[in-house]
């Protein structure tokens, strides 16, 4: 026993005390299922290991909350698949356009399925996932247009006040959306984006300290981002990297939720600031001693669970305030 311990403890550097051994047990089991060496594949088999993954960690949904699927007829020509989420009992208050992580590369309704059945329970609200096209057959700026589709679907198809949610690579489309649509008559009244990569300076801050944090590196972002890329893609792309516009006012009420060991945190912080100082309201959470995705550690790992309820708090906070009103 102690020596297959010490085996597993070897690589872990820095992080072997500073995480729970709880969160090890979710980290090991996402390398068992989804190891590093997986990224040598093509990207299909990815693919289909991830969403082997997935099915794994599959909660089950809440009492009361029912899904149905659908179809949305995008202007270019093709069909986006979305899932509709409802609680059963609560009256319509809001509905949350999510979109989910995975690279840009990985994932579809599938992948988040429990998690958009866990947050329209802990909310209320209706969600809408959005199956946007995936690199490297659709780079940049598929993803995007596709998501502010659907943003726009549900302006035309709800009077409800809508909310932006998006996980890793989904909160760079959510903050994407939100800076594409604050000027329209009907924008997004907030948006929360949870442990985004918003396309910030990589030679400093979290980019730094936390280059080799578990579940995500900077190496792994920097392939996600050449899969995602065109031949000419350009940084400097508010729509690619939200970080990099000139304009930061107009925005909705935004929170940001990032975990302290993961390369992207420190856009959280950079992101809050800039809204802020263009006169706008943003709030950041670094949650301490947690790894990129630690949103499907949520139902294993106390800190993981108690940063998923201030998730949805925050949801919630974020439709009020986006009407004018304070939510307390």
């Amino acid at each position: 026993m102690g020596t297959l311990h010490q085996l597993k403890t070897a690589g872990r550097g820095k992080y072997a005390t500073l995480l729970d051994p709880a969160l090890w047990d979710y980290i090991d089991l996402v390398n068992d299922w989804f190891p590093p060496e997986i990224a040598e594949l093509p990207i299909a088999e990815q693919r289909s290991v991830y969403d082997a993954m997935c099915r794994a960690f599959h909660q089950g949904y809440p009492p009361g909350v029912s899904a149905s699927d659908g179809i949305i007829a995008a202007d270019a020509g093709h069909a986006i698949p979305i899932r509709h989420y409802r609680m059963a009992g609560k009256p319509l208050r809001a509905l949350i356009a999510y979109y989910h992580g995975g690279g840009f590369v990985l994932g579809g309704l599938d992948s988040h399925d429990d998690i958009c059945a866990e947050i329209c329970a802990g909310t209320g609200f209706d969600v809408v996932s959005a199956d946007y096209r995936l690199a490297p057959e659709h780079p940049h700026p598929a993803a995007f247009e596709d998501a502010l589709a659907a943003f726009e679907w549900a302006v035309q198809t709800t009077d409800l006040p809508i909310v932006l949610v998006g996980e890793s690579a989904g909160g760079n489309l959510a903050a994407a959306v939100a800076h594409a649509s604050r000027r329209h008559p009907r924008h997004a009244v907030g948006q929360v984006l949870i442990y985004p990569g918003l396309g910030g300076d990589e030679n400093a801050g979290s980019y730094v300290e936390h280059a080799q944090a578990p579940l995500l590196t900077l190496r792994d972002i920097e392939a996600y981002r050449a899969i995602r890329s065109g031949p000419a893609q350009s940084r400097d792309d508010p729509t690619f990297s939200p970080l990099s516009d000139s304009d930061f006012s107009g925005l909705p009420p935004t929170v940001i939720v990032t975990a302290q060991c993961d390369p992207l945190s420190s856009d959280g912080e950079t992101y809050r600031d800039r809204i802020v100082a263009a006169g706008g309201r943003a709030w950041w959470y670094e949650e301490p001693r947690l790894v990129h995705s630690f949103l499907r550690a949520r139902k294993n790992v106390g800190r993981a669970g108690e940063a998923f309820l201030c998730i949805l708090a925050a949801i919630a906070a974020v439709a009020v305030l986006g009407k004018g009103e304070w939510p307390y």
